[in-house]
C-alpha cells in the first residue's frame, strides 16, 4: 500500500459527550483515536453519532436555526422523555504538545426558536492549576479572553451577540484577536462528512477542476480533473492502490465533452478504449471516491465516512480499513459500519461497539475494554469474526437484550 507522509499536526478529538440528542441520552466516549470506528447492528445509534458531527458542523457553517429546522427541531432532536438542553462536549488538542481544550455547547428551545443556553471553551495553561474558561457565554451574552495563550489572570472582555441563537465560537472566531477560538472555528467548519452513493458518481457535471469531493460524490470527475492538472503524483498513487484492488484496471480519466461537461472514463486492460463511468461497477466507483478522500493533497481536519462497505466486495474492506489508518496520520477519521469484514482490519482500541440498553438509549464500549478481546487478538483472532461469533459483550443483532453478556473466558464457546 502506498505510504503517505504525515503533514503538520491537525486537531484531534480525544473525547465526546452527547446528552439528550435522539437516542444519545447520555453517551460518553473517552480516549478516541485518530481512526475511530463505530460498529453495531441496525438501529444501534451509529448514524446518530455521525449526525452529531454533521449537526455541529452545520451550526457553524449555515447557522443553528437552519441546522435545527432541518432536523425538525426539538420534536425529533431531543431524546424522548428528556428535558433540559441538548449538550455536545468535545475535548481536543490542536497539537500533541499543547494542552487539551474542552468545547461545551448546550442548546435549548424557547417560544422564538432555538438558543444557545450555554457555551464555553476551557483549558489549563500549565501542568498545574485548575482549568479555566477563556470563553463563557449564555443566551448571547458572555466574556472572552483574547490572545494567543489566554491565561486565567488575563483581562476578560464582555461581549453581546446580535441574537441568542448565534454560536459565540463561530462569531468571535472570525476575529484574529481570538486565535484559540478561531482555531476551533476553522477546525469545525473544515469537517468533511461523506454520504457517497455509487449512482451519484456516475453523472456528467460541468467541466472545471474542484479540489474536494462533495458529500454525495457527484463531482468525482471534477476532482479527478483537478488531481490530473495539479497533483498528478497523488492521482498516480490513487490509481496504483485502486489497480491493486480492482483486477485489470489500467487508467481513470475525466474527459471534457464538446458541450462542456465532464465524463469519467475507466480503462481496463487489455481493451483499447475506456468505458464510461455509467457502465462501471458500483464497487469500483465507490472505492475510487473513497481513495480521493483519503489521498486528498490538503485533507480536511476531520473526515466522516458512513457505512463504506456498501457495494464493495467483502475482501476489499480490511484493505480499506488499512487505507483509513494510513490517512489518519493526516486527518482524523470517524467511520460507521455494520460490516465484520471492515472490522477485521481494525485494532481493538479503534473500534467502539454500540447497543441499545433496556430503555432504548445508545450505549458504547471500546473493543479493547471488553473482557478477553485483546487476548483473542494477540492470538491472531480478528475483531469482525469475534463479533459475529458472539465474543463481544453486546452488539449481537440476533439478541434482543441490550444488557452486556456475562463473558466466561473458560466456557466452551470462548475457547
Amino acid at each position: 500500500m502506498a505510504e503517505m507522509q504525515r503533514v503538520k499536526s491537525v486537531p484531534r478529538i480525544e473525547y465526546l459527550r452527547v446528552k439528550n440528542y435522539r437516542a444519545l441520552k447520555d453517551l460518553e466516549l473517552k480516549n478516541l483515536t485518530p481512526l475511530t470506528v463505530f460498529l453495531g447492528p441496525n438501529g444501534s445509534g451509529k448514524s446518530t453519532i455521525f449526525d452529531v458531527f454533521a449537526f455541529l458542523s452545520e451550526c457553524f457553517s449555515v447557522g443553528l436555526r437552519k441546522a435545527w429546522d432541518k432536523r425538525n427541531r426539538f420534536k425529533e432532536l431531543r431524546t424522548r422523555g428528556a428535558d433540559g438542553p441538548i449538550v455536545i462536549e468535545l475535548k481536543y488538542r490542536e497539537d500533541p504538545d499543547l494542552p487539551i481544550i474542552t468545547y461545551h455547547l448546550g442548546i435549548n428551545e424557547g417560544t422564538k426558536g432555538p438558543f444557545v443556553a450555554e457555551e464555553w471553551l476551557k483549558w489549563r495553561r500549565g501542568q498545574r492549576g485548575q482549568p479555566f474558561k477563556f470563553l463563557d457565554f449564555r443566551k448571547g451574552t458572555g466574556d472572552v479572553v483574547s490572545g494567543e495563550k489566554p491565561d486565567i489572570d488575563d483581562e476578560r472582555f464582555q461581549e453581546t451577540l446580535d441574537s441568542p441563537e448565534l454560536i459565540a465560537a463561530n462569531t468571535l472566531g472570525q476575529f484574529t484577536k481570538h486565535p484559540r477560538v478561531s482555531a476551533l472555528r476553522r477546525f469545525i467548519t473544515e469537517w468533511y462528512l461523506s454520504y457517497i452513493t455509487a449512482d451519484s458518481t456516475r453523472g456528467a457535471p460541468e467541466a472545471g477542476p474542484q479540489e474536494r469531493l462533495s458529500e454525495t460524490g457527484d463531482n468525482l470527475p471534477n476532482v479527478i480533473q483537478y488531481l490530473r492538472e495539479q497533483h498528478a503524483n497523488r492521482l498516480d498513487q490513487i490509481l496504483d492502490v485502486l489497480s491493486q484492488r480492482v483486477p485489470r484496471l489500467e487508467k481513470v480519466d475525466a474527459e471534457i465533452m464538446a458541450d462542456g461537461r465532464l465524463l469519467l472514463q475507466i480503462k481496463d486492460a487489455p481493451f483499447e478504449k475506456p468505458i464510461l463511468a455509467k457502465f462501471t461497477s458500483d464497487g469500483t466507483l465507490k472505492l475510487l471516491a473513497y481513495l480521493t478522500i483519503l489521498y486528498d493533497p490538503a485533507p480536511p481536519q476531520l473526515v466522516g465516512i458512513e457505512e463504506p462497505e456498501n457495494h464493495l466486495h467483502p475482501r476489499l474492506l480490511p484493505d480499506l480499513a488499512e487505507e483509513c489508518r494510513l490517512a489518519s496520520g493526516r486527518t482524523q477519521l470517524m467511520v460507521t459500519t455494520h460490516s465484520p469484514f471492515f472490522a477485521n482490519g481494525l485494532k481493538p482500541e479503534e473500534l467502539w461497539v454500540l447497543y441499545r440498553d433496556e430503555h432504548g438509549y445508545t450505549r458504547a464500549k471500546k473493543a479493547s475494554d471488553m473482557i478477553g478481546i485483546k487476548e483473542f487478538v494477540r492470538e491472531g483472532a480478528q475483531l469482525g469474526h469475534l463479533w459475529v461469533e458472539g465474543h463481544f459483550e453486546f452488539g449481537d443483532p440476533l439478541t434482543n437484550s441490550g444488557e452486556p453478556k456475562q463473558m466466561n473466558l473458560f466456557s466452551n464457546s470462548n475457547k
